[in-house]
């Protein structure tokens, strides 16, 4: 998956202005409780990065985004 492909995809899940709140400020257990950003830096790949998310927020991320 590609990062813009992922940045779209968390847009549509939270909005533009809250999927960048959670990708800074909300460590995930999935990602060895890391936030998304510091998950993107240390070179994690997007697509499971997306899985961790899918994981983490199951009421918020729409179905056909899996």
């Amino acid at each position: 998956m590609r990062l813009t492909d992922f940045w779209e995809r968390m847009e549509q899940a939270f909005g533009p202005a809250y999927a960048a709140s959670v990708a800074a400020d909300q460590a995930i257990p999935q990602l060895g409780s890391r936030t998304i950003e510091q998950a993107i830096r240390d070179g994690e790949e997007t697509a499971v990065i997306w899985r961790a998310v899918c994981e983490a927020y199951p009421d918020r991320i729409p179905r056909q985004l899996w």
